[in-house]
């Protein structure tokens, strides 16, 4: 943006005689305003949904991608897995050393978009998968996200197992806003969300 500085004869540098600072003269909509497309509109953002394979999931992952092709934003679907609990413990075999551990955890979010998702999306769409704890995954991920989408089937009385437990450390922690997808699908099976 140019700010138009006054000159020792109170008319502006750069701007035509008679041409007041604010630009062309208003009209009888009000004066115009012009500002370059970097000023004035936002580069597309990344959208961080996490998904485990669960119907809140798949509806948070269906909001997520609705809400990219509305802001022309992408999404990234983000599945964290774990190794097995037995896995290091003293007097256990250990595991073969080409066996890929994260195989599964691919193709389980592949089947997961693939449901959740038919057919061609009108939005970006990438998978990651993350060796880890789900929740820190998803923040780790949220990271110059513009938004994080989880999904939630808690039903406790608590808040921490109402939201569940990743969805809570999530919302508590996220660099970014956070929607959470209620596991209960409407009419549409678009699921509730909460921001």
């Amino acid at each position: 943006m140019v700010e138009p500085t006054a000159d020792p004869d109170g008319e502006f540098e750069g701007l035509p005689a008679g041409e007041p600072a604010g630009g062309p003269p208003a009209g009888p909509l009000g004066t115009a305003a012009a500002a370059s497309m970097s000023e004035s509109v936002a580069a597309p953002g990344r959208i961080v949904v996490g998904v485990d394979g669960s119907e809140p999931s798949l509806l948070a992952l269906r909001w997520a991608a609705r809400q990219a092709a509305l802001t022309g934003s992408s999404v990234e679907a983000v599945m964290a897995w774990e190794l097995p609990g037995a896995v290091g413990w003293a007097g256990l075999p250990e595991l073969p050393a080409d066996l890929d551990l994260e195989e599964p955890a691919r193709k389980a979010l592949f089947e997961a978009v693939a449901t959740a998702l038919p057919g061609e999306q009108a939005a970006p769409l990438s998978q990651v998968v993350v060796m880890g704890n789900a929740a820190q995954a998803i923040l780790d991920r949220a990271v110059g996200a513009e938004l994080v989408v989880v999904g939630v089937r808690g039903h406790g009385t608590f808040r921490a197992t109402l939201l569940g437990s990743v969805s809570h450390t999530v919302t508590l922690h996220a660099p970014c806003p956070v929607v959470v997808v209620r596991g209960t699908a409407d009419q549409s099976g678009a699921g509730a969300a909460t921001a």
